[in-house]
């Protein structure tokens, strides 16, 4: 049973068909918007506070275009501090200096400044969101991106009658960039955040949030899309609607084998698409419950509440929303528990990609090179004359092959552009850890690991085909890792708990239809290995979508060289690119 404020009034937001562009399959064209980033009081649980928005909106506003159109979003700085805008999931190609990781491809904008980000958006289709990507802006500076396909739907012979974009977050009383600035100053952990949210609403089961609910209206019969995006700062979450049966038809922009299921696991960055029909008998109050909770794995303190919002059938007796009535019973069976890592394996190991003739797979059935990179959060000694607040006195951090990775002061990119002789970052990246041991056997407090500062990336020719295996370890936690690869989408060939072996795992890959993805949710002490053809030249960001390993240094990039010829090569920069 799920607890519930002892004063409730709800305030009703319906989200229908996304207003603006619908999939009338139309010819591409090109779509103009306007961002800008400034700052708006909000109030969520009786907390009025400035908060970082674009356009004033929070969540900030849908792009919605079509599959194959060029857009140009020009966004304004209209606060004191630097702020990047990144389109998570568009694959950029060629167009690296609108993909809008600080530091990697681009300078930030600074206040009072502009920049145009303009890219094409080229055979890709679905839900991918969009977010800050500078410091812990993201915990409010984010949004819904929808790209409608020139083909109909290969999914649903049943009309759809709305598409509803939900929209997971999260919620601090306080200064988000207190809780990071802290957490960098003293290399502890930080702390979590006071409530989730549905489409930027907390629901009434936190103090204070009377009025702040989701409620989305349907008609008893219908067949609606949910568009479900995790754009939360540090957590996984599970998700599940009381009593209906959810229908996955696509996964991070990319159409998938459908299946039915009573709960999904979102990662950060992840996009779910689900199919829900509308065939229940309702009680008097006409609603169901929505809830999403977290998947957790990780030791550091997490918030541990749940947040709800409802489904309304329309025509039950209970039109009049200023004050509805609740369900009798805030029971949601079929939520996972929050470290429910079984359905988490199971709900992974059922997604697959279409492979159809009209959307092939195509996996890389051989590859160029393999990379083998260990995952970890790791403890540094204090330096002398610091104060740290980690465990035992010491720093948190994280890092990939032993590496914690530091952003320089310049674009990497704009430095491998113009060829600059540069030590911002250099190209040795250790394509396989340094020494091999047992890397998810590790007694996680008694052993440490020292992580080394750097810049070291990777560089690949135009065309490789390259296998990432990303090896959790168990230095402080086992945990779970939601892994972003910028500008390529990749396939999930496999995946396990324990080390990943060479010499047996490949043979059991699936290399038929894996799922194809931007972020992976690397298991709980295990691997996943993701395959990937680098046709995109330019320079590309990986990181862990949990901002607080981000931050960490749990991240890398690597280089795609140019190919053959002007369409295998980076485009030159824009004029209004942002300078340092």
């Amino acid at each position: 049973m799920l607890g519930l404020c002892n004063s409730h009034r709800l305030f009703v937001v319906t989200l229908v068909v996304l207003a603006g562009i619908q999939p009338s399959y139309s010819s591409p064209t090109t779509r103009y918007f306007q961002f800008n980033v400034e700052w708006k009081k909000v109030t969520r649980l009786c907390h009025t506070k400035p908060l970082l928005t674009v356009n004033g909106e929070y969540p900030g506003p849908t792009v919605a275009v079509h599959e194959g159109d060029n857009v140009e979003v020009k966004v304004t700085n209209r606060i004191a501090k630097n702020t990047t805008i990144h389109w998570h999931g568009i694959r950029q190609l060629r167009s690296g200096w609108a993909d809008g990781p600080a530091y990697i491809t681009q300078c930030p904008i600074r206040g009072g400044q502009s920049y145009t980000y303009v890219f094409s958006v080229i055979d890709q289709r679905g839900t991918l969101l969009w977010h800050a990507h500078y410091g812990w802006q993201r915990a409010s500076v984010y949004g819904a991106f929808i790209i409608y396909p020139r083909m109909p739907y290969p999914f649903s012979a049943v009309p759809i009658k709305a598409e509803v974009p939900i929209i997971f977050g999260e919620w601090w009383n306080g200064d988000v960039d207190a809780v990071e600035n802290e957490m960098m100053l003293y290399g502890s952990g930080p702390n979590s955040s006071d409530a989730y949210t549905i489409n930027g609403l907390p629901g009434p089961l936190y103090p204070c949030s009377n009025k702040d609910t989701f409620i989305q209206t349907v008609e008893r019969g219908k067949t609606y899309m949910l568009r479900i995006i995790n754009a939360a700062l540090n957590d996984e979450l599970f998700f599940a609607i009381a009593n209906h049966t959810l229908t996955v038809v696509e996964v991070d922009a990319i159409y998938t084998k459908p299946f039915t299921t009573t709960a999904i696991m979102v990662a950060p960055g992840q996009t779910t698409d689900v199919l829900i029909t509308a065939n229940q008998i309702p009680d008097s109050s006409g609603m169901f419950l929505m809830a999403a909770t977290p998947y957790v794995t990780a030791i550091f303190p997490f918030n541990n509440s749940t947040t709800i919002a409802f489904l309304k059938y329309k025509n039950t007796g209970n039109e009049k929303f200023e004050a509805p009535t609740l369900p009798r019973s805030l029971t949601l069976g079929n939520l996972p528990e929050m470290r429910d890592t079984a359905f988490a394996t199971k709900f992974s190991k059922k997604l697959r990609s279409l492979a159809s003739l009209e959307y092939p797979c195509n996996v890389p059935k051989k590859i160029d090179k393999r990379v083998i990179t260990t995952i970890s959060l790791n403890l540094q000694d204090c330096p002398a004359n610091k104060t740290c607040k980690g465990y035992g006195d010491k720093r948190f951090s994280a890092s990939m092959n032993n590496q914690s990775f530091v952003r320089p002061s310049k674009s990497i990119l704009e430095s491998y552009y113009k060829n600059l002789a540069t030590d911002a970052y250099s190209t040795d990246f250790p394509e396989k850890p340094r020494n091999a041991f047992d890397y998810t056997g590790v007694d996680p407090l008694a052993e440490n690991m020292n992580a080394e500062f750097g810049t070291r990336i990777l560089v690949v020719s135009y065309g490789t085909s390259i296998e990432i295996v990303l090896q959790g370890t168990s230095f402080l936690n086992v945990e779970n890792h939601p892994i972003h690869v910028h500008g390529h989408n990749f396939f999930i060939v496999g995946s396990g708990f324990g080390n990943f072996n060479v010499a047996k795992h490949p043979a059991k890959y699936n290399l038929v239809d894996p799922p194809e993805r931007n972020t992976v949710a690397v298991p709980a002490g295990g691997w996943a290995a993701i395959r990937l053809k680098a046709d995109n030249p330019g320079v590309w960001f990986i990181h862990c979508h949990l901002e607080e390993h981000t931050s960490w240094g749990l991240s890398t990039a690597f280089i795609v060289k140019n190919g053959h010829g002007h369409s295998q090569s980076l485009l030159p920069p824009p004029e209004d690119f942002p300078l340092c």
